[in-house]
């Protein structure tokens, strides 16, 4: 059982340490008061993990959890070459939760938090009667009129992608099919930790090279299908470009999701290094005028579908962390 919520309220507190980066008051009244830089605004965002859609006890050491629900919030901040300031943690905690299992969780979400200058600043806690919840809120600042937007992209511009797609995913894979054995052979993936890319996020900003950006979270289809909504325009893909983790295929690179990867566009006049911060950056195609995506193969092009996770979408709805290891047919089939 976890600790009475005073008494895991003032651990918390504890942890947090004291406000910084632009944060005036954090845990101890109502409400946190944060003073942006001057010249600065706002960016929000919040993401929820829900235990049996975003994790298993039994297969994700605590510690990961608690990562990566701030790893998440981070990898938004990044797209909008934005600064974090301030997290915000609610929890949602069983009863059949056990104090060290806690523990690890919020060991986990303050060591990135320190890493990158984060201050837990408030939140919530409740008893939860269907499983962990853990709801993160990040605050973060950008130059006024300089926030990186999805809106940005114009036909001619080239695509690029930060690291390599598909680890997260292949890892989902074999915790499908192997179940705890898996977990214990990976700990070290990206599934487990993955590494928001702040730094490539304030470098595209500050030189300004970036038209457009997104976080690779729903998988590299649907994620460049929401940057041409919102530019209204379509791209293509070359699939021998696109830069895929060992042993990974093409469908899990596309598709697979919870890279936390950066895809941006650049005007093609802008010279993009091929790595930023340690991080290797990728050419993969380029914006259309013509709506729609393709995935150009050798001397074809095909139709490029938006095949990412989507919640309550046909097929994808279902929740992954729901099926027996042991049921070979219900993963054959996913």
């Amino acid at each position: 059982m976890p600790r009475a919520e005073k008494a895991l309220i003032a651990h918390i507190r504890t942890l947090a340490g004291k406000p910084r980066r632009g944060l005036v008051r954090g845990i101890g009244d109502d409400c946190a008061v944060l003073r942006p830089p001057a010249g600065h605004e706002l960016v929000v965002t919040t993401d929820l993990m829900l235990e049996g859609t975003h994790f298993r006890r039994d297969w994700h050491p605590p510690d990961s959890v608690g990562y990566k629900c701030l790893a998440r919030g981070l990898s938004d901040i990044a797209a909008m070459g934005a600064e974090p300031m301030a997290a915000f943690l609610s929890l949602g905690l069983p009863r059949d939760v056990r104090e060290r299992g806690v523990d690890g969780f919020l060991h986990g979400f303050m060591r990135l938090a320190k890493q990158y200058g984060v201050t837990l600043a408030g939140g919530d806690i409740a008893e939860s009667k269907g499983g962990i919840v853990a709801d993160i809120m990040l605050v973060g600042s950008v130059p006024r009129g300089k926030a990186v937007l999805r809106s940005g992209a114009r036909p001619g511009d080239i695509i690029y992608v930060t690291g390599a797609l598909g680890e997260s995913a292949a890892m989902l894979e074999q915790l499908m099919r192997r179940g705890k054995k898996a977990a214990k052979d990976g700990p070290a993936s990206r599934h487990f930790y993955p590494d928001p890319r702040l730094e490539v996020g304030r470098y595209l900003r500050e030189r300004k090279l970036a038209t457009s950006m997104i976080d690779l979270s729903d998988g590299l289809s649907t994620d460049l299908e929401h940057i041409c909504k919102e530019s209204e325009c379509g791209a293509n893909i070359v699939a021998d470009l696109v830069p895929m983790a060992t042993g990974v295929g093409s469908r899990i690179a596309l598709d697979g999701g919870e890279d936390y990867e950066l895809l941006f566009t650049a005007n093609p006049s802008k010279r993009i290094p091929i790595e930023i911060a340690g991080v290797p950056v990728t050419e993969i195609g380029w914006i259309t005028k013509e709506k729609g995506m393709k995935l150009i193969e050798g001397t074809r092009a095909r139709k490029l579908v938006a095949s990412g996770w989507e919640h309550f979408g046909q097929g994808k709805s279902q929740n992954l962390f729901d099926a027996d290891k042991n049921d070979k047919k219900k993963i054959k089939k996913r």
